[in-house]
C-alpha cells in the first residue's frame, strides 16, 4: 500500500488513507503490537480528527482501551508513552508534508519506535488480507490530558534570557502548543496560531521558500537567532542573526557544550550518514567522546542511540535525540538547550554566526537530488569508480554509501519512497569540491 513508508504510515488523505484504511490499521495493530491500552496524540490538520475517530473505533473494536491526548506534538506522545509506561502509542500526523496529507507515527513500549521493518510490513499485510472481526467485549475511550505535566518537564530545561533576542516561527504547527508558556512574551512569534491549512507556508523548514519569512524576521527584529519549526514540532531548525539559514547537522556539535561542559555526562554520539564530518571532528577535539556515523531516520537514530547508551544525537534534516528523553527526538527541548548554548556564548562575546563558524570549516554541496529510477546501479557504478580510481580511506555502506577520502568524502543514497537519489559532498575548499562532483554528476547523467 502506497502510505506505508520506511518510518511510518503517511499519505493523502482520502487517497492514499482513507477513514476506511485507517480503521482497519486500527483493527489489526494489536495484533502486531499488543497492548491494553494505546495512547493517541494528534495534530491540528484538518482530516486529524477524523483520523483519530476512525483508528479509535478499530482499536476498540479489537477490544483495546484508547488514552486520547487531543493535540499534542509528536515528542509529547514519545514523551507520555514512556513517562506513564504504554506499552503501545500512535501520532496522528504527517509532520512537515503539506496540509492535503496525514499519517501515522507509531511506537511500542519504551518508546521504541515501530518502522516498516519493524512490524508496519505485517500491519499492512493484514490489511490487505485479512477480514475485520469486531470482538465482543470492545475497548474503552478516555481523556488522557497530560499537557501540564509536560509543560512542566520543558519549563525545567528554561532559562533567564535577558538581553537575548529571538524570533520563533511555529509554522501554524503543534509547536503552538508550548512555546508562548515556555518563553512568554519576551520573544517575537510568527505564525503562532495553530491552523491545519498551514497559511503563511508548508511546514517543511527544509525548504528554502518556507524559510524567508523568518530570515527576513530575524533581520528586521535585530534577533540574536531565530528557530523555526516543522508542523509536528519533532524537528527544529535555526536562522543565524545574519539571516543565514544554519544547516541542522551542525548544531549537533553545539550540543556538547551542554551535556559534557555543564551536565558532564559521559557517552558517545550518534550523527545520521549525510552529517558534515566537522561535526565529529569538533566533538573529539572538544571532548575525545566517540561518535557513531548511522542510516537516516529517527527509526534507526533512536534505536542505535539507545543500542550503545549515547548521550545525544541529531541528523541533517533537524531531528535531535536525548537520552533523559527516551532516547527519543523533540524539536521543542532541542530548542531550548540551543537558545541556553548560544546565550551564554553571547555572554561571552561571540554570536551565533561566529560560533558556527568554528564548527563549520567545510565546503558543501548541501543534499542534491537525481530523478534515477535504476537507484542502485547509479550508485554501485560511482562507488566503482572512486574505488578504482581513488581508493577511499573509509566506506560505509549502509543507507546507500558514503565514502571518505583524505580531502573530501561524499554520500549517496537511495530515497526510501520516491524514485530519487540523495547526494551530499564535502571538501577542504571549494575546487576540490567541485572537481569532484563534477565526475560523480558525469556518471549520474548515464542513469537519467
Amino acid at each position: 500500500m502506497k502510505a506505508f513508508k520506511a518510518y511510518d504510515i503517511r499519505g493523502v488523505f482520502g487517497k492514499d488513507l482513507t477513514e476506511e484504511i485507517v480503521y482497519k490499521i486500527g483493527f489489526f495493530l494489536p495484533a502486531v503490537l499488543p497492548a491494553k491500552e494505546y495512547l493517541i496524540g494528534r495534530d491540528v490538520r484538518l482530516s486529524s480528527d477524523s483520523m483519530f475517530d476512525a483508528l479509535a473505533k478499530g482499536l476498540t473494536d479489537a477490544g483495546v482501551n484508547v488514552a486520547d491526548a487531543g493535540l499534542t506534538t509528536t515528542p509529547m506522545i514519545y514523551w507520555g508513552t514512556g513517562k506513564y509506561g504504554f506499552e503501545a502509542s500512535v501520532m496522528i500526523t504527517a509532520s512537515h508534508n503539506p496540509k492535503e496529507y496525514n499519517g501515522l507515527k507509531v511506537s511500542a513500549k519504551d518508546v521504541l519506535p515501530v518502522g516498516y521493518d519493524k512490524g508496519l510490513n505485517e500491519v499492512e499485510r493484514l490489511v490487505e488480507n485479512e477480514k475485520v472481526v469486531p470482538v465482543e467485549r470492545k475497548g474503552a475511550i478516555r481523556k488522557f490530558d497530560f499537557h501540564k505535566e509536560y509543560l512542566e518537564f520543558l519549563s525545567g530545561y528554561v532559562k533567564n534570557y535577558n538581553d537575548f533576542k529571538v524570533t520563533i516561527d511555529c509554522s501554524n504547527g503543534m509547536s503552538t502548543l508550548f512555546v508562548k508558556e515556555l518563553f512568554g512574551e519576551k520573544f517575537d512569534y510568527i505564525n503562532c496560531i495553530a491552523d491545519g491549512t498551514f497559511p503563511a507556508h508548508e511546514p517543511n523548514p527544509l525548504e528554502p521558500e518556507n524559510i524567508k519569512q523568518i530570515q527576513e524576521a530575524v533581520v528586521k527584529n535585530g534577533s540574536d537567532m531565530g528557530i523555526i519549526y516543522d508542523g509536528d514540532a519533532d524537528r527544529v531548525m535555526f536562522i543565524d542573526e545574519k539571516g543565514n539559514f544554519v544547516s541542522p547537522d551542525l548544531m549537533i556539535a553545539l550540543l556538547g557544550h551542554y551535556f559534557y561542559d555543564e551536565k558532564k555526562e559521559k557517552g558517545a554520539v550518534v550523527h545520521d550518514i549525510r552529517t558534515s564530518k566537522a561535526v565529529g571532528e569538533y566533538i573529539k577535539k572538544h571532548w575525545d567522546t566517540e561518535v557513531v556515523i548511522w542510516r537516516v531516520g529517527r527509526a534507526y537514530g533512536a534505536t542505535k542511540l539507545r543500542e550503545i547508551d549515547g548521550v545525544f544525537g541529531g541528523e541533517l534534516a533537524g531531528h535531535y535525540y536525548f537520552r533523559d528523553f527516551y532516547y527519543s527526538d523533540s524539536g521543542i527541548l532541542a530548542s531550548v538547550l540551543f537558545l541556553n548554548i548560544i546565550d551564554k556564548f553571547k555572554k561571552e562575546g561571540l554570536t551565533f554566526s561566529e560560533l558556527i563558524s568554528e564548527v563549520s570549516t567545510y565546503a558543501n554541496t548541501g543534499e542534491v537530488n537525481f530523478k534515477i529510477e535504476q537507484k542502485q546501479e547509479a550508485m554501485d557504478a560511482v562507488k566503482d569508480y572512486f574505488f578504482k580510481h581513488e581508493p577511499p580511506v573509509k566506506f560505509y555502506d549502509f543507507d546507500g554509501y558514503r565514502l571518505e577520502f583524505e580531502k573530501w568524502w561524499f554520500n549517496i543514497r537511495p530515497s526510501n519512497t520516491e524514485p530519487y537519489l540523495r547526494f551530499l559532498a564535502e571538501a577542504e575548499n571549494e575546487e576540490i569540491l567541485k572537481e569532484k562532483t563534477e565526475i560523480i554528476y558525469g556518471i549520474l547523467k548515464n542513469f537519467r
